[in-house]
């Protein structure tokens, strides 16, 4: 059986009107971005699908609009997880 590559990739949102592709890599890179996110406190979800589909996109590109639904999927569980509601990254990027 043949070895899966690992691949990672980090989206930033608030900042931007759409969510851009941050950071993507596989093997070692991606475990060093896996890794840096755990430092940063960064919540992590695991979809191998959704990351195929947005490792086609170059770093700072925006998702295109056909993946919206999956990317708003896990940005409502990382807000829920932080106890926030969208447009608190906007208020709390504003404060520091």
């Amino acid at each position: 059986m043949k070895n899966k590559k690992k691949k990672a990739l980090a989206l930033e949102y608030g900042v931007h009107s759409t969510p851009i592709v941050s950071a993507k890599g596989s093997d070692e890179l991606a475990y060093r971005i896996i890794e840096e996110a755990r430092k940063q406190g960064v919540y992590i979800a695991e979809d191998p699908q959704l990351v195929a589909m947005l490792g086609r996109l170059e770093i700072d590109e925006e998702i295109p609009e056909e993946l919206y639904a999956a990317v708003a999927v896990v940005l409502s569980w990382v807000y829920w997880l932080k106890g926030m509601v969208p447009g608190d990254e906007k208020n709390n990027k504003a404060s520091d």
